[in-house]
């Protein structure tokens, strides 16, 4: 783990590929107290900490900018056929929930790209209603970055506070892994086989 695969990771977390960025920031802020870590930059603390957070938030962004980007250039009837096409499905999108991302965005009008970022099911999709409305870019890009910043802030805190019990999460870390391995294993056989029956049920 560094600088660069956190603005990695938190932009495919802030665009339409599916990844929670709980994954990313939390572990991140733990493994910055290792004095031989990549993300020991400083040596103080606190300062890398803060540099994870902006790193994670310029990641953010990134991924914001290309589905706000693909919004605008695609146009809303092409979105919608990817987000009900068979790779958007695995992507976890659907033309319900970019309506309701749509919806959220009317009611809320611009400031719902800061507020959407605190939203599950709408923080990965506030931006391409954004992009479909042609969002003033200036707005959009300051309410994503405080949007991300504060939500990054709130994700370093909580690894923060993981730091204090190191030595439990060192002592289950193999059994953490392993849970997590059979989640992945698990969304993967449900996003597959919930293809494959609707494959079925068409043809049949």
């Amino acid at each position: 783990m560094n600088y660069a695969s956190i603005t990695a990771f938190m932009a495919v977390e802030s665009s339409f590929i599916p990844f929670p960025s709980e994954v990313v920031i939390p572990p991140a802020v733990y493994v910055a107290s290792e004095a031989d870590s990549a993300l020991c930059a400083t040596g103080v603390y606190g300062v890398d900490v803060m540099l994870i957070v902006l790193f994670g938030t310029l990641g953010a962004m990134i991924g914001a900018i290309i589905n706000y980007a693909l919004s605008v250039w695609l146009g809303r009837l092409i979105i919608y056929r990817f987000a009900d096409s068979k790779i958007g499905h695995l992507c976890l999108l659907s033309g319900e929930k970019l309506e309701k991302a749509e919806t959220y965005f009317r009611e809320h009008g611009n400031v719902s790209t800061f507020v959407g970022r605190f939203i599950p099911g709408i923080r990965q999709l506030i931006s391409i209603p954004a992009g479909l409305s042609r969002m003033h870019f200036g707005w959009f890009l300051f309410y994503t970055f405080l949007g991300a910043f504060i939500w990054n802030c709130i994700l370093a805190l909580l690894g923060y506070i993981a730091h204090g019990q190191m030595d439990l999460i060192k002592e289950y870390s193999h059994e953490l892994s392993i849970a997590i391995l059979v989640l992945v294993g698990l969304v993967a056989v449900y996003l597959i086989g919930k293809q494959v029956i609707k494959k079925v049920r068409k043809n049949s």
